[in-house]
């Protein structure tokens, strides 16, 4: 006879973590994505996601004349599917939540961009803050070219050094949104 509770007891969901990085162009966001995805699905084993925000919609994903750009040009869904990976085109905005059931397998999503999500996020800069960016950070990941006296952070501001992808992932370990 079929048991509810000990079927509970044996499916343990996963733990999906989120979190954002934001901060002006040339900043470091895409170094320091890269650097913490690496490690995360190197050292810590890992299923990694992530997300890009386009602002300025500038980003190509495939060559004028191709069919899928063909496809994708009519304003259909499009999947392209091949042995070593599957790309999807998308002409539609999509939400969060739209974008995270796209992904299904995955145990931490990096989400580039996107300041008004609600996810924690860590703002990058260097040389210089932009105090437009403190209503959306919750960490602060910088190098020595910024000097903090010269700012008012926000109380509960964690500050983590750009250069140390360890401090990086053990903020999101224990910040991260579960969603």
């Amino acid at each position: 006879m079929y048991n509810h509770l000990n079927f509970h007891k044996v499916i343990k969901l996963k733990k999906r973590l989120a979190v954002a990085f934001t901060g002006p162009s040339n900043s470091g966001k895409t170094t320091l994505i890269l650097k913490v995805a690496r490690k995360l699905i190197h050292d810590f084993k890992k299923e990694v996601a992530i997300i890009k925000h386009d602002p300025k919609d500038k980003a190509r994903f495939d060559v004028e004349g191709k069919d899928s750009y063909k496809f994708s040009d009519t304003g259909a869904e499009v999947i392209v599917t091949s042995p070593n990976r599957t790309t999807y085109f998308s002409n539609r905005h999509k939400e969060l939540d739209e974008m995270i059931r796209l992904f299904n397998d995955f145990d931490i999503l990096l989400v580039e961009g996107l300041k008004n999500l609600p996810l924690p996020r860590i703002s990058i800069f260097r040389d210089t803050l932009d105090e437009d960016y403190f209503p959306y950070m919750d960490a602060l990941a910088i190098d020595g070219s910024i000097d903090l006296n010269n700012y008012k952070l926000p109380q509960n501001v964690d500050v983590l050094d750009i250069n140390n992808c360890e401090d990086v992932i053990e903020w999101i370990f224990k910040n991260a949104k579960e969603v």
